[in-house]
């Protein structure tokens, strides 16, 4: 299995390319910014573009989804922060953004099988209302993306339009916590981390 963390644009954004075997198609995860670096891991890795999943739909972590030429995915709930430019902040910033690619909905629970590889939604609302953490079933069972909902000794903010931090806390306690503890953790910023760590040692 290949496994890449790209960190790109100016927020840090953690973009991971999972793919099963060089030469083949690759999941991409967030992909905020900067398509170049992004399709230089592709390129080493002869990978081809198979999806783009969204852990959330801010800005910084879909500022790129239409440069791969594939369906975006991300959960029901997040749907118009990805066309809106007011929801998901670009219009903030120097340019407004609006995914023009296929879209397609994901709900809690449902399985993403693609290759030798599946990923279980987990729908985390607190930082958006349609936040996810994508859980590896396959080929592995000890690895999660988990988006702005938890970090390495932080989480997600919840100040922003749709946040709610008793819905950040709960998705963290009753979904995140109860994994068990060498469960790998790839957040949408900062270094990775393990479950078993942040139960014990996450101030928040």
């Amino acid at each position: 299995m290949i496994l890449e963390t790209v960190n790109v644009g100016p927020m840090q954004v953690n973009c991971y390319i999972l793919a099963c075997a060089e030469e083949k198609k690759a999941i991409i995860i967030d992909p905020g910014d900067q398509a170049r670096k992004i399709n230089a891991v592709l390129e080493k890795h002869k990978l081809h573009p198979g999806m783009v999943i969204n852990t959330h739909g801010h800005y910084d972590h879909i500022g790129c989804d239409d440069k791969f030429g594939v369906a975006v995915y991300a959960h029901k709930q997040d749907l118009a922060m990805l066309t809106d430019a007011g929801l998901n902040l670009s219009a903030s910033f120097s340019r407004a953004y609006k995914v023009r690619s296929e879209i397609i909905a994901l709900e809690d629970k449902q399985a993403i099988k693609f290759d030798c590889l599946e990923l279980e939604v987990m729908h985390l609302p607190g930082h958006t209302p349609g936040g996810i953490a994508l859980l590896m079933k396959k080929p592995q069972t000890d690895i999660i993306f988990t988006g702005d909902t938890l970090f390495c000794r932080g989480v997600g903010r919840t100040d922003l339009p749709g946040g709610s931090q008793p819905q950040l806390e709960k998705s963290i306690r009753e979904r995140l916590f109860v994994l068990p503890e060498a469960t790998r953790v790839y957040p949408g910023h900062g270094p990775a981390t393990t479950i078993g760590e942040e139960k014990n040692s996450n101030p928040f």
